[in-house]
């Protein structure tokens, strides 16, 4: 069992290989042996690489317990779905499995899409190519907004009427007391978000975890496939440009922890932050005059869920990476600077 397996507290055991070998095989998808390893630099979503007489990826939930609507695999590979022939590249959905068709939770396969994931350093073949890859980034993310998200059949995936507003107050549940109040850290950036709520400046797909992170990249640095729609929605399409921009990092500024992911991009040649915001402005014609409430609402956002899981990983759930209270207050230092107080 690897590291990140034993801190996730679930491995593929003998009798969980063979129902998926037996699984990939009734699907066409591939034959076995079976040999599985633990992909990706996230703390959500379990994703592995599975090797047989094909290379495929699946992926299922965290071990229990789970907070009420998270981790919905199933809901995520309707979405890749959907999006197959809308110009967004994703993996192709190959299966899908309930809880107990395979192993104790649903999973979903996928296509392997080979090519690179850059996050602390930039691999030398694309070191040519690293303007390349923001930009890129962004013309991804201009189309992904562009997208037909009723007549993809994705009407489902969220309420766009209200969202600012309604998922300012959703994510406050996960850390607030019993009156509803935020912890005390949290209550000068939560009342500045709750005071600027703008109206929302259009309903578009949004990918709610776009990064550097999770995307995998061609060898001229262009988008191969977008990774990760656990969280995606309908909404406004600001708030992914805002949480974008602010994971990308900017010499000389502290690292949050989801900037960290990203760190290559202070090595010379990348795009900076302003660059990529006017690139963003020139392909869809959105206005970003507002783009700072957009910022901090995705930087208070990830101050909460790293919260939440934080109390969990003290409780003895969950992942222990989150036990760290530094990581929370690196959000929240950020969530201020961007909003000036």
């Amino acid at each position: 069992m690897s590291s990140a397996d034993a801190e996730a507290g679930w491995d593929w055991s003998e009798a969980d290989l063979a129902a998926l070998e037996a699984f990939l095989a009734k699907h066409g998808v591939a034959d076995g042996p079976l040999a599985t390893r633990r992909i990706g630099d996230g703390h959500s979503n379990l994703t592995y690489l599975v090797r047989g007489s094909r290379d495929v990826v699946v992926r299922r939930p965290p071990p229990p317990p789970l907070p009420p609507g998270a981790h919905d695999v199933l809901r995520e590979a309707r979405l890749l779905a959907g999006l197959a022939g809308t110009g967004v590249p994703v993996p192709e959905v190959l299966a899908t499995a309930e809880t107990g068709e395979v192993i104790d939770s649903p999973l979903y396969v996928m296509s392997h899409v080979p090519g690179a994931v850059v996050t602390t350093r930039t691999p030398p073949e694309l070191a040519e190519h690293r303007r390349a890859i923001g930009e890129s980034m962004v013309d991804i993310l201009a189309r992904l907004h562009a997208v037909d998200w009723q007549a993809a059949g994705l009407a489902e995936m969220g309420r766009p009427e209200g969202f600012n507003g309604r998922h300012l107050r959703r994510m406050r549940r996960l850390v607030a007391d019993a009156d509803g109040n935020p912890p005390a850290a949290f209550a000068d950036i939560d009342a500045w978000l709750e005071a600027h709520v703008p109206a929302e400046s259009g309903a578009t797909l949004v990918h709610n975890d776009y990064r550097l992170g999770n995307v995998i990249l061609g060898p001229t640095g262009t988008v191969a496939a977008v990774l990760d729609w656990e969280l995606a929605t309908i909404g406004d399409p600001l708030f992914d440009v805002g949480y974008f921009l602010a994971s990308w990092p900017v010499a000389g500024k502290p690292l949050t922890p989801t900037a960290e992911l990203g760190a290559a991009v202070l090595e010379p040649g990348y795009a900076t932050r302003d660059e990529l915001a006017e690139r963003y402005a020139g392909a869809t014609g959105r206005d970003l005059s507002g783009l700072r409430w957009y910022t901090a609402l995705a930087l208070w956002k990830l101050a909460v869920l790293y919260e939440y899981s934080h109390r969990r990983a003290t409780a003895g759930h969950g992942d222990p990476y989150y036990a760290d209270p530094g990581l929370v207050q690196s959000f929240l230092a950020a969530a201020h600077r961007t909003a000036g107080i």
